[in-house]
């Protein structure tokens, strides 16, 4: 198989190529590099393409898509504890708030 040919990637994978592909052109990046990017981003989540073998459609673990609780903390790291100290008095009044609302039966 040639450098390049897509044949072994099935249609969920070639969509989720294409939207990758998509926001990065959105962003101001040229359609060759958002290209590149987008199917680089695909074979690190799936371990590349899935038509053939056994073990097709194998769960590859934590791809990019899911990044989202080991980022966390790196907005309030950067401000001060007054600021991180007043935002949690909001969420707790938030939270009393709409426990009132939604109490339950």
């Amino acid at each position: 198989m040639p450098r390049g040919d897509k044949s072994a990637y099935t249609d969920k994978q070639e969509r989720k190529a294409d939207h990758i592909a998509e926001s990065y052109q959105d962003k101001g990046v040229s359609t060759k590099e958002a290209e590149r990017r987008a199917w680089a981003t695909v074979n690190k989540d799936d371990g590349g393409g899935k038509k053939s073998g056994s073990g097709r459609g194998k769960d590859t673990g934590r791809p990019a898509a899911h990044k989202g609780g080991r980022k966390g903390g790196e907005a309030s790291a950067g401000r001060s504890a007054a600021e991180r100290s007043a935002s949690a008095k909001k969420a707790a009044a938030t939270r009393k708030r709409n426990a009132e609302h939604h109490t339950h039966r």
